[in-house]
């Protein structure tokens, strides 16, 4: 086994199944039929972007484009013979293609990611152009069937510059019968001459009920799925990497600190600075600066708004938030606080401080804005 194939794939959430393996997307309805409309319409364009915020369906949407592409005939295909049109991307589970799939074996698609660097044996944190350079040959290649040949870059806003460069000069002249999905979080930071060249597919954040449907596909059956949609924002992915690290219990103990307030109970601050401390604990450490950047968000949005979030966090939390900040007054210190303690937490960990001293040091600026 090679390094490349002893490491997890990159956009791959441990714990999870691999967007591949995903049944049914979710909640994107909107852009699976925008894409089954270009397709029977015959003008499906030659690269597609596929953005909106993490852990919604990006790569599962492109998944299941590249195997409907595969599996179903061109409308102008066939003659008088020709398959009615598409209505939405599902194909059956013992079709060829998803069996192929399912199997890695689908020669026909390519799946771009961030890759090992052979000097160093680790994981590159971007993709070069060798990545994207690499897909000349693959378009060389004939489809066994004279169809289509399915690229997957995951995510595009990884690319370094030349390998945004590679790509660019790909669209610009695009392979024949062959099509590109990228997927993007942030947009705004790639080429604007790569995006004019894409055609854009919005995926849109999910409800509540979307969220507990999503988990539950994914095999976790969340009694807190509320709680979860709430403090991932409406992202599956983030509401699954938040269960399986414990985000739900680990934002509890914030609100019940913060329930201290403005007294901090300096006991219970140091047992939620240790967590991050603990041995193999830098997913932790990461983990609980997010949600302290969401809670200040929140208690800076309830004061702002003259009301508090919905749905709830966790029991409790609306009560809090609306304590701590019952005005815009208020509101603005937590957004200030909030930005300082992010560029604190920046630092630190850039400079490698010690994660319990950081922790703490954090919540001590959180309880001296609480007593302004």
């Amino acid at each position: 086994m090679s390094t490349q194939d002893a490491l997890p794939p990159p956009e791959r959430l441990e714990g999870a199944p691999h967007p591949r393996d995903t049944p049914a997307l979710i909640g994107q309805s909107a852009a699976e039929a925008a894409f089954v409309d270009a397709f029977n319409t015959g003008r499906l364009h030659h690269a597609w972007m596929l953005t909106g915020p993490r852990g919604v369906g990006k790569a599962t949407l492109a998944w299941r484009i590249a195997k409907f592409l595969l599996a179903t005939p061109a409308p102008d295909e066939g003659g008088m013979f020709a398959p009615e049109p598409a209505t939405s991307l599902d194909i059956p589970a013992d079709h060829p293609v998803s069996v192929r799939v399912a199997s890695g074996g689908e020669g026909r698609i390519r799946n771009v990611t961030r890759t090992v660097n052979p000097d160093t044996k680790k994981m590159r944190q971007q993709i070069v152009a060798d990545d994207i350079r690499a897909l000349n040959g693959f378009f060389q290649m004939s489809a066994p069937d004279g169809g289509y040949r399915v690229v997957i870059i995951d995510d595009a806003d990884l690319m370094n510059v030349t390998a945004a460069n590679a790509l660019l000069k790909m669209l610009e002249e695009p392979p024949a019968r062959a099509l590109l999905l990228l997927i993007s979080h942030q947009p705004s930071g790639l080429l604007p001459t790569i995006r004019s060249r894409c055609r854009t597919l919005p995926l849109r954040t999910l409800d509540v009920e979307e969220v507990a449907q999503a988990m539950a596909q994914a095999g976790v059956n969340a009694d807190n799925s509320a709680g979860l949609a709430a403090l991932s924002g409406g992202s599956v992915g983030g509401a699954l990497r938040l269960h399986l690290l414990g985000g739900a219990a680990l934002y509890a103990d914030l609100m019940g600190l913060m329930n201290t307030l403005p007294s901090m109970d300096r006991a219970r601050a140091l047992r939620i600075a240790e967590t991050a401390a603990a041995r193999g604990g830098e997913a932790k450490r990461d983990l609980l600066f997010v949600l302290i950047d969401l809670m200040l968000n929140r208690l800076a949005r309830t004061g702002a708004m003259g009301q508090p979030p919905d749905p709830q966090a966790v029991d409790g939390e609306a009560q809090i938030l609306t304590r701590l900040s019952p005005d815009a007054a208020q509101a603005r210190v937590w957004a200030d606080v909030a930005a300082t303690v992010s560029a604190r937490a920046r630092h630190g960990i850039a400079v490698n401080l010690d994660p319990a001293a950081l922790v703490l040091d954090t919540l001590m600026k959180i309880s001296q804005a609480a007593r302004r």
